[in-house]
């Protein structure tokens, strides 16, 4: 935790709010354990079934390509506080999603217990003396811009409703409490503040969300809807509309993230696209060493079922095929002599003598305003073993035959993100922390 408190006072010297508060985050599922690639693009399957539940109804979601090859794996999430008193809860960062949702003591077929060596811990109304339910009449009970269904029960409380492509999802009630969180003013930390924000209190899990490999206290949306904390807190002022995060890549993990605006200087920012529900950029072209790709810009713009979006809840990155053929022969083509090219698995990789970053190009990822986002070698390529005596990488990025581009921590990790959703934007720039 010393090491923890010394990363955040030095970030702070980026910041450069009135107000915001400031979530360490933590890597998970599970830290050192290798697992087979092929369940990791299942398991980011899954979730684009939710997130397309959102964009057109009765959409299937992508089929997707990948091999079975080993490699670490991780998801963040952080703690939060909730109640009077205050009980300390793990909860996924996902943003891809709007509300915040903890497992209430009258949860069925909820987890028990946790592989990832945290504590779980159950929400109970009763024994927090600030928490009232949230009626059918509140405003809040309905948005019209929401991923998460909110409906009413025959005893008038506000409920919700969730559901993954698999059938697997959660649901319950709305509750107002207490949220504690350290606030930033200038560059001084000042804990224990807290504000009354409306919540999830989850009755029932079904699927994925039951296993115990995978078991957190519920999950934070950081979407745009008016029940997301970001947009709760910052309609009353308490922040600003603005949030900002930094995942660390290597397999310790860890990161922050931060409600309020990080400044940094090479910082680039883009506009996200107009009434969507999730975060859409507007990509443009790809460029590998310089070159721009032959791709019809077609592909990337945004419909019911097209577009590009950043979403920290997906392990890997999915690109649509008709830039996905391009880009992979475009780097073959260049490495193809320092390189020995291989297909394992369905999946194209490589046997590497040495660094990736001394063979490897990078990587343009153009949006709108100009701004490009400069993929290093390990920002598209994953560690997958070694062969041969020599080490193998492969593409990190998962062919999607039509649909949606999806950016996820494989391409998000050792940056700062900010998304400005008072100015509809997200900006971005290269920041390692395991150097600062």
């Amino acid at each position: 935790m010393r090491a923890l408190s010394q990363l955040i006072l030095g970030f702070l010297a980026l910041l450069s709010v009135v107000y915001c508060a400031v979530i360490p985050l933590e890597r998970a599922f599970p830290l050192n354990k290798r697992v087979e690639l092929s369940q990791l693009v299942a398991r980011d399957q899954l979730r684009h079934s939710r997130i397309l539940q959102g964009l057109l109804v009765g959409v299937v979601d992508f089929s997707v390509q990948g091999s079975s090859d080993p490699f670490l794996v991780g998801l963040y999430f952080t703690k939060v506080k909730l109640g009077s008193p205050p009980r300390e809860f793990n909860v996924q960062i996902d943003t891809g999603s709007d509300i915040l949702w903890v497992t209430c003591s009258s949860c069925i077929d909820c987890p028990q217990s946790s592989e990832l060596g945290i504590q779980l811990s159950l929400f109970d109304t009763a024994s927090s003396s600030s928490a009232r339910l949230v009626s059918c009449s509140d405003p809040l009970c309905f948005s019209e811009f929401q991923t998460t269904a909110t409906q009413c029960s025959q005893t008038n409380q506000c409920s919700y409703s969730f559901k993954y492509g698999d059938e697997s999802g959660t649901s319950g009630y709305y509750v107002s409490d207490m949220l504690y969180f350290d606030a930033v003013f200038g560059q001084s930390l000042i804990a224990n503040s807290s504000a009354l924000i409306v919540f999830g209190c989850s009755t029932y899990q079904s699927g994925d969300l039951t296993t115990t490999g995978k078991a957190v206290d519920g999950i934070f949306g950081f979407g745009q809807g008016d029940l997301s904390v970001i947009s709760q807190l910052s309609s009353r002022g308490i922040t600003p509309r603005v949030f900002s995060h930094c995942l660390k890549g290597d397999g310790s993990g860890g990161g922050i993230m931060v409600l309020g605006e990080i400044m940094e200087p090479s910082i680039v920012y883009s506009p996200l696209v107009p009434s969507q529900p999730h975060y859409n950029l507007m990509l443009q072209s790809i460029a590998v060493n310089g070159q721009l790709l032959q791709i019809d810009p077609a592909v990337f713009v945004t419909s019911s079922n097209r577009g590009t979006i950043v979403d920290s809840g997906t392990t890997l990155a999915y690109l649509v095929q008709e830039a996905y053929d391009p880009f992979v022969s475009a780097i073959t083509a260049i490495v193809s002599s320092s390189v020995t090219p291989i297909i394992s698995k369905e999946n194209q990789c490589y046997l590497v003598p040495t660094s990736v970053n001394e063979i490897f190009p990078t990587v343009s990822l153009n949006f709108a305003a100009d701004a490009s986002m400069v993929l290093k070698p390990e920002d598209y390529l994953i560690l997958s073993g070694f062969y041969d005596g020599a080490t193998m990488w492969c593409i990190g990025f998962q062919k999607v035959p039509g649909g949606i581009t999806i950016l996820g921590d494989l391409v998000l990790k050792d940056k700062i993100f900010v998304y400005d959703l008072a100015r509809q934007r997200i900006g971005w720039a290269n920041y390692d922390l395991r150097t600062s």
